[in-house]
């Protein structure tokens, strides 16, 4: 067993690396602007209608408040599209089930959930969604909001690479390329190779059989494979149904298991590899990919050790293979659901091939950690790149007062107020997932949700804002969070968490963008060697232990110690 844990975390990497190199250097010209000529040539009708480019065949490119609001009226408008679809569906075609419109403080949730890329839901799709509002509505907000993600990180990786201007790029050009040179593409392959494993595609209604044991079931139909593509490929998340990638329609084969967990990281690793290639030193982007991975490969190590390990109730029996095998597909098994489970809360996912609520206390925590740490280690499409860069200053912040030198990265000093919007940026998400968890403990109508008692009640709870406000959606399944008072505090927590990180990184890299690049010097700070490796991944460390392991005691360690006493 320890053997095949171990081929698989390589192997896993190994291909995802493979892949994640050269779309990488794609991603860079993207984000340079180096595009074919007849592709720039065809784009300026476009951009001339929309008065984004100059007469001079310039774009109009924007300082950081412009693109904050632009990105701010893109998504809000998003959200007003998508609850007024939810809450129509029933008069709308594409409705062969004849479902009812959603209510609105449902249709509410969900629309946050989706423009915030956390595709959390409250309801399962197969019995509450049209097909129109899986098609137009959510699977087109999972390709914006990834596009939003990635757009906000191409403006933080040109701060660093440029000096002097005060424009990051044009918030509408961006996402505009995004979603039609980089998501478009990859999804559609995806996609296909989806349907060619078995993932239905299709309109028809839910068919109606008769079962080997004498029962009628309906079976749910619909556009699956093309909802599921960009679901993982974006980080979004989201299922076209209740059981999410635990289901055999949407996720059939070991194959499919696989290329599933490649997509949810192959864009946040080609965005480490861009990022070495636009700021100019490799080396860079390399240093961001090893921390990542050592964290990665070591909470793998931790949930499959502890679903392997079981329970010490079930191992009382002498039975032999007591592995925890509840809340698991058998297609895929302990070692396929421990990585899967891992890379979607690494990642700001939330798919799911297996129930996190059935995982062992410590194979559960670590998922949550995760998340809580800000889903840096390869993260979201963008927004793990750039919450690890944040994570990056206050490194080099910290050596520097350690050394007695101004902190600077990339030859850019980083100042009082740099370190301000790192601080606002970092402490957003643990302030909503703290104060939410102690608002629903405290009354009456959050305590009522919880299924199960005790320290793993509040795992539920904790598990539920942790994943909202860090937006990945993922659930711990115990909880009936599909209510008034949790549609409205997740909702809030989703929308908050989401741009009270944008804001901050965008004025980061307004700050950024404005300054000269100083000289190399015998006292500059290595930022790509072992030692500063080292430090990065101790400062991630920190941040996660001083902020949540207070919380995590009265869950799931406390769960641990009832249950291994």
């Amino acid at each position: 067993m320890m053997a095949s844990a171990f081929l698989l975390i390589a192997s896993f990497l190994l291909v995802l690396f493979l892949l994640s190199k050269p779309l990488g250097n794609l991603i860079a010209n993207l984000i340079e602007g180096e595009l074919p000529r007849w592709l720039t040539k065809t784009e300026s009708s476009l951009w001339r209608c929309c008065g984004l480019q100059t007469p001079g065949s310039n774009i109009k490119e924007m300082n950081w408040r412009q693109y904050s609001l632009s990105i701010l009226i893109f998504n809000v408008a998003g959200l007003l599209l998508l609850f007024i679809l939810l809450m129509n569906q029933a008069h709308l075609p594409l409705n062969p089930q004849h479902f009812a419109d959603m209510k609105w403080d449902l249709a509410l949730n969900t629309a946050i959930s989706f423009i915030t890329n956390t595709n959390w839901q409250a309801y399962s799709g197969e019995n509450t969604l049209s097909y129109l509002s899986q098609m137009a509505g959510l699977t087109v907000q999972n390709f914006l909001s990834a596009a939003t993600g990635i757009a906000v990180a191409f403006a933080l990786i040109r701060a660093f690479s440029r000096q002097g201007v005060n424009t990051l790029g044009n918030a509408w050009v961006d996402i505009t390329r995004i979603t039609l040179y980089l998501l478009l593409p990859l999804a559609i392959i995806i996609a296909l190779f989806f349907v060619s494993q078995g993932v239905i595609q299709n309109f028809s209604p839910y068919v109606s059989i008769h079962t080997l044991e004498g029962q009628q079931q309906l079976l749910p139909m619909g556009p699956v494979a093309s909802q599921e593509a960009i679901k993982l490929l974006g980080t979004n998340g989201g299922g076209f149904f209740g059981a999410n990638s635990a289901h055999p329609f949407e996720n059939p084969t070991p194959l499919s298991n696989f290329v599933q967990v490649l997509a949810i990281f192959l864009i946040p690793s080609a965005l480490c590899f861009a990022f070495g290639v636009v700021v100019g030193d490799n080396r860079q982007g390399y240093a961001l990919l090893w921390a990542m991975s050592i964290i990665f490969i070591i909470a793998t190590a931790v949930v499959m050790y502890a679903e392997i390990a079981g329970s010490p109730h079930f191992n009382a029996t002498n039975i032999n293979g007591h592995f925890n095998m509840e809340g698991k597909e058998s297609r895929f098994g302990i070692l396929a659901s421990s990585l899967y489970s891992t890379v979607t809360t690494a990642a700001s996912c939330g798919a799911v091939n297996s129930m996190h609520d059935s995982f062992t206390p410590l194979g559960g925590m670590i998922p949550l950690w995760l998340i809580q740490i800000g889903e840096v280690v390869f993260g979201g499409t963008g927004s793990g790149l750039c919450g690890m860069l944040l994570l990056v200053l206050l490194a080099v912040f910290i050596a520097g007062l350690m050394i007695g030198r101004a902190p600077e990265y990339l030859g850019k000093k980083i100042d009082v107020y740099d370190m301000k919007m790192v601080a606002l940026a970092i402490l957003v998400t643990p302030s909503l997932v703290l104060l939410g968890t102690a608002l629903a403990i405290s009354t009456d109508a959050g305590r009522n949700a919880i299924t199960n008692p005790g320290a793993h009640g509040f795992t539920e709870i904790l598990y539920a804002l942790s994943s909202a406000a860090n937006n990945n959606g993922s659930a711990f399944a115990g909880l009936n969070a599909n209510n008034t008072f949790y549609n409205l505090l997740l909702g809030a927590a989703m929308f908050l968490g989401r741009f009270g990180m944008i804001l901050p990184v965008l004025a980061i890299a307004g700050s950024m963008s404005n300054k000269k690049r100083q000289p190399i010097s015998s006292g500059t700070l290595p930022t790509y060697g072992f030692s500063f490796i080292g430090l990065l991944i101790l400062v991630v460390l920190l941040i996660g232990a001083l902020t949540f392991i207070p919380a995590l005691a009265l869950g799931p360690i406390a769960e641990h110690l009832q249950l291994w006493q």
